[in-house]
């Protein structure tokens, strides 16, 4: 068992690290919080845009592709255009079938229009 003596000269090194590990806790805490906020932030925007008459899956897509590297983006295209030629035939134009595509009618489901949605995808 440690001595009255020895038990004080632990004690600095002892609070620093506990210090320390508290402080590393809220700011984690604190880091949480604010992720959790911003998550609701997006889901927010992203309900605006579906009320407006966007399609979320879509912009996600969106999102998805611009963060990717832009070579990385460009083959994906290209492999994407030579796929759906393959299984489409030749409705769309690879790669990225903008807007030649006859998949896609005008207003093919309700809120749903084809040139408003062709423009967001021109990234």
């Amino acid at each position: 068992m440690a001595t009255p003596a020895a038990v004080k000269e632990e004690e600095p090194a002892t609070r620093f690290a506990k210090d320390q590990l508290k402080s590393i806790i809220e700011r984690i805490e604190r880091l949480e919080e604010e992720k959790k906020t911003i998550s609701d932030d997006i889901r927010d925007v992203y309900a605006e845009s579906k009320g407006n008459g966007f399609d979320v899956k879509a912009l996600r897509t969106i999102i998805r592709l611009r963060k990717q590297d832009p070579n990385e983006r460009q083959e994906q295209e290209t492999i994407l255009g030579l796929d759906a030629e393959s299984r489409l035939g030749k409705y769309c134009d690879p790669p990225g079938f903008r807007e030649d595509c006859t998949q896609f009618p005008r207003h093919g489901r309700a809120g749903f229009d084809r040139d408003r949605h062709l423009l967001a995808v021109e990234i």
